[in-house]
């Protein structure tokens, strides 16, 4: 029974971190003393204790306590015995390696089967589809495998953007990007934009947010799809 609040981003333009979120979140989280915070894609480089303190600040605010990962001697046992969890986002590619690395991706999937409470955001987002192989961010790690939780049926483009119009940008589009992975790959891909999310309660997904989402399907059109649908695949 996944209880999941799936969003691609942990900050939109003009308000604090987490803030967007927190009324969803404290709802999401009722009744939860502690999460424990995954600190593993380190934004920026910076450490797991300081990443922490940034989440600690913004759970304050709905009066939730929130432990890092690294904090315990067995990172296994913390998410065996978790209330909630949550990973933030950062490098994909570090995130997914220290999962590995750490031996506990196999432990996270489990409980988020199991109805453990889960917030990911950006790169913790990315995680949760069949595999990492649509994150945006540079290869700074070779982690074992691109394989990750599977606890959605599709992968996760956080942070999605359309082409600016009129724009002298040369560089290839988020959509190109897109339908060259669906040249090699089947897993369909949702674009999620800034300030959206999915809401994961057991098999049923829900677009949530301001924001349509742009599912992606190998051989189909790009398809836009409204705030408040279930996402079907």
């Amino acid at each position: 029974m996944k209880k999941m609040i799936i969003a691609s981003t942990s900050t939109i333009y003009g308000s604090g971190y987490l803030d967007y979120l927190l009324p969803t979140l404290q709802t999401h989280f009722k009744g939860i003393k502690t999460i424990l915070f995954i600190p593993y894609a380190r934004p920026g480089g910076i450490s797991y204790e300081k990443y922490t303190t940034i989440a600690s600040k913004a759970f304050a605010k709905i009066n939730v306590t929130v432990k890092g990962i690294h904090e315990y001697e067995n990172p296994k046992k913390a998410i065996l015995n978790a209330e909630a969890i949550f990973t933030g986002g950062g490098n994909t590619f570090e995130l997914v390696n220290q999962l590995y690395k750490n031996d506990v991706l196999s432990d996270l999937k489990l409980v988020l089967e199991n109805g453990i409470p889960y917030l990911g955001t950006s790169a913790g987002s990315n995680i949760c589809g069949v595999t990492m192989m649509n994150t945006n961010d540079m290869p700074i790690v070779y982690p074992p495998s691109f394989t990750t939780l599977g606890c959605i049926p599709f992968n996760i483009n956080a942070h999605y953007i359309d082409p600016i119009k009129n724009s002298k940008h040369m560089g290839e589009t988020r959509e190109t990007r897109i339908k060259e992975f669906h040249v090699f790959n089947e897993t369909p891909v949702l674009g999620l934009r800034e300030g959206s999310w999915l809401s994961v309660e057991d098999t049923k997904i829900t677009l949530q947010g301001k924001y349509t989402a742009r599912l992606f399907k190998q051989g189909e059109e790009p398809k836009e799809l409204e705030s408040g649908v279930e996402v079907l695949i």
